[in-house]
């Protein structure tokens, strides 16, 4: 918690001097954050099989995949890789209320954009949950989404190694 503080009261800082704000003494302002706290559990590699639910784009996404997820945290951030594909991303943390936590990352290959937004609710070494999927296919020109593709997948989760030995 010190370390958000004096993370935070540098950026404050660090604003003020850049942006030219003015922080008079009798002025009030408040930064408010919340740090999401994950069960110990949720770390670890697991074997996740996901098979599709629904889609408008069955030519973009398949049925069923199989996938190894590699979920660390260090220094206070956590990241999902596959050790396979060697794809590697931050994942940012929703909502985690006892053993449900929801997810999302967000994944750029070249004029694509993958948003993943998963909510899981874990069982001791096995977890359950739903992964849903958007594939926006962006403008090289302007920038703007030129068409999105939608996927939802029923997930299951089963711990094939330990908690991360990785830590702060």
């Amino acid at each position: 918690m010190k370390k958000l503080t004096l993370v935070l009261t540098s950026l404050i800082l660090c604003c003020s001097i850049v942006f030219g704000l003015n922080c008079a003494a009798d002025e009030t302002q408040t930064l408010q954050g919340y740090v999401q706290e994950v069960p110990g559990e949720f770390f670890g590699t697991w074997r996740v099989v996901a098979k599709r639910i629904e889609t408008d784009c069955p030519a973009r996404f398949k049925e069923k995949t199989t996938d190894l997820w590699n979920i660390i945290e260090y220094n206070s951030v956590i990241r999902l890789s596959n050790p396979f594909s060697g794809a590697s991303a931050q994942i940012n943390i929703k909502n985690s209320e006892g053993k449900r936590i929801e997810f999302s990352k967000t994944g750029k290959y070249d004029n694509q954009t993958l948003t993943d937004t998963v909510s899981i609710t874990l069982d001791n070494d096995t977890f359950t949950g739903v992964d849903t999927l958007k594939l926006d296919t962006v403008s090289e020109i302007d920038g703007s989404i030129r068409k999105s593709c939608n996927a939802q997948y029923k997930i299951t989760g089963e711990r094939i190694a330990g908690q991360s030995i990785i830590g702060d």
